[in-house]
């Protein structure tokens, strides 16, 4: 009877493997890519988290998410090759901003992380022209 059943199994795998080769046509099927904007320049920066210090001790995260919008496609150019320059100086930049202003019994000023993420950004390629673009920002706290 188990003999019969592990029989049973095999030919039923075995009648399923061809069938879906047969169906997908013999051909890998790439995963389809997920965008986060159809627009050509934008361009998606890794959310960044950097710890909340209290008292000595971690008291939470800010995490932020940002992207850069670069129309001109010289500069967009520019932008791709420099992200982990960017990246990095986005990750100091928060890093001295949530140590010294950032609570966690208070939502941080969006705006003040936006003027300061641009003027890296401005910085940090020398010239004027990609637009930082917070998408969110968020704390965690810890208990």
């Amino acid at each position: 009877m188990l003999r019969a059943m592990f029989i049973a199994l095999i030919a039923i795998a075995s009648a399923a493997g061809p069938a879906r080769a047969a169906e997908s046509g013999g051909k890998e099927q790439k995963a389809p890519e997920h965008k986060t904007t159809q627009s050509k320049s934008y361009i998606m920066v890794d959310p960044i988290y950097t710890p909340i210090v209290t008292d000595n001790r971690a008291s939470g995260m800010l995490m932020v998410g940002a992207g850069i919008d670069v129309p001109n496609e010289e500069l967009r150019e520019v932008v791709v090759r420099s992200l982990p320059v960017l990246r990095d100086a986005y990750i100091r930049i928060l890093m001295s901003f949530t140590a010294n202003v950032v609570r966690p019994d208070a939502q941080p000023d969006v705006g003040m992380i936006a003027d300061r993420l641009q003027a890296v950004t401005d910085r940090a390629l020398k010239k004027k022209g990609a637009k930082i673009l917070l998408a969110q920002v968020a704390i965690r706290v810890t208990k």
